[in-house]
């Protein structure tokens, strides 16, 4: 008798190893998966002081996810693109946040991009890069 509970109660402590190491499996490939920082709008009646101190102004509310890309809610990206320069005769420098499957944007591409330009061809494609924010 006392075989048989020894031997259920190493069956039984197998399964729940088992069973532990498949749900460990599960909740890592989830964590990669997961969102671990939300970027939301900036709110309207907060936009002057923002640029007056220098913050970022979020423009599209994205999502930072655990394995290291963003996404907004309609498309994924690989890269969080801070841009920052001077446009002619402006009196201060300008930053511009871009989520990107582009490695690289210039600065002269990512202003033009933002809505300062009257050329079409300019732009992004949205599955490319999109402007999420901007100081």
């Amino acid at each position: 008798m006392s075989k048989k509970i020894v031997v259920l109660l190493l069956m039984l402590l197998v399964i729940l190893s088992f069973t532990g190491c498949v749900f460990s499996s599960i909740n890592t490939v989830n964590r990669s998966d997961q969102i671990v920082n939300t970027y939301e709008v900036t709110d309207e009646a907060d936009v002057k002081e923002y640029f007056e101190q220098g913050k970022l102004v979020t423009l599209v509310k994205y999502y930072e996810i655990g394995d290291g890309t963003f996404k907004t809610d309609s498309n994924s990206y690989k890269y969080r693109l801070e841009i920052t320069g001077r446009m002619n005769a402006a009196a201060k420098d300008s930053t511009f946040v871009y989520l990107s499957n582009i490695e690289e944007i210039s600065f002269d591409q990512a202003w033009k991009a933002a809505g300062l330009s009257s050329n079409m061809d300019d732009y992004f494609d949205p599955k490319d890069a999109v402007l999420v924010a901007m100081k």
